[in-house]
């Protein structure tokens, strides 16, 4: 029996690149059995759309884009029953797609595309965030507090720039312009602790900004997150260290602190910048100081 497919496309993805890499994979989509397609046009729409696919009783719905999109479509699903989730297929068209690549998803459209027909689907890990407020959606990736919050920020501001560099031109920018270490107080798993810290990654996945391998080890389908706090250092210091997130090498630095956990609650002395998913939800001007966040293990099957 033939699956049904939902086709999610965020046409803007990779500064609107995404539009002409979709009119290329309609050949192999009714090659493989054809699929309904739906476009977003606004902010959160992906989710809405995922949602409606859902209740009309999609088997496989799938979002084209970025890490952004994904985000979108997840928040939809998970906004489902468990016995209602569809299947969450990715065809990476953004400039990081990190989750993507943490799933062992190709980055070749073409091929993740047809991944999504043949593929088989295993249990992903999603995480669930809640501010201060009692605000709460869902992520897949990682969670970004401080430094690369504030990168992310930026990276929208250089859009001469695509993929990788324009995330290594945001690093420096950060450096030079919002180098703020915070204090934050921690509750992990029941034990708590404290540290002065430049930037601290929640992750599911094992990578950001498209090239950052801020957790090389890291699985989406463990049942734990891993995380990542990086303490107060220089510039200069924070100049180097970018070669080693690089390289997936950073752990090997006395004041990069690795971790895991199941459960977590934190509280800052200064507000935070925060990102989910590389979509900012606290930024510059931010007043959210505490932020709790937990696993879900297995919420999703993923076609992969």
């Amino acid at each position: 029996m033939a699956k049904r497919v939902k086709l999610i496309l965020n046409p803007l993805a990779n500064l609107g690149s995404a539009w002409k890499m979709a009119a290329r994979l309609r050949p192999i989509v009714d090659e493989l059995g054809g699929a309904d397609w739906a476009g977003t046009v606004y902010p959160t729409h992906a989710s809405e759309l995922a949602r409606q696919a859902g209740m009309e009783g999609y088997d496989v719905v799938v979002a084209m884009g970025g890490d952004g999109t994904v985000h979108e479509t997840v928040n939809g699903l998970m906004e489902l029953p468990p016995e209602k989730r569809p299947l969450l297929g990715i065809v990476p068209l953004g400039s990081g797609n990190d989750f993507a690549y943490s799933l062992g998803i190709s980055e070749k459209p073409e091929d993740a595309m047809r991944q999504v027909f043949t593929g088989t689907a295993r249990p992903v890990d999603i995480g669930i965030f809640e501010d201060e407020h009692g605000h709460s959606q869902y992520w897949t990736n990682a969670v970004g507090i401080g430094f690369d919050a504030i990168v992310t920020i930026h990276s929208r501001s250089m859009p001469f720039l695509h993929g990788y560099p324009v995330y290594f031109a945001s690093v420096l920018k950060t450096i030079a312009f919002n180098y703020y270490p915070f204090k934050i107080s921690m509750v992990m798993d029941g034990q708590a602790w404290q540290q002065e810290s430049v930037l601290m990654i929640l992750c599911n996945g094992k990578r950001e900004g498209g090239g950052f391998h801020v957790a090389p080890d890291s699985s989406p389908s463990d049942g734990v997150f891993s995380y990542l706090s990086l303490k107060r250092i220089t510039r200069l210091q924070m100049l180097n260290t970018l070669v080693h997130f690089m390289r997936g090498t950073q752990f090997s630095l006395p004041y990069v602190q690795p971790g895991s956990f199941k459960q977590i609650s934190l509280e800052a002395d200064r507000p935070l910048v925060i990102h989910l998913d590389g979509e900012i939800i606290a930024g510059l001007n931010s007043q959210m100081r505490s932020i709790k966040a937990s696993i879900l293990p297995g919420a999703l099957q993923a076609v992969v």
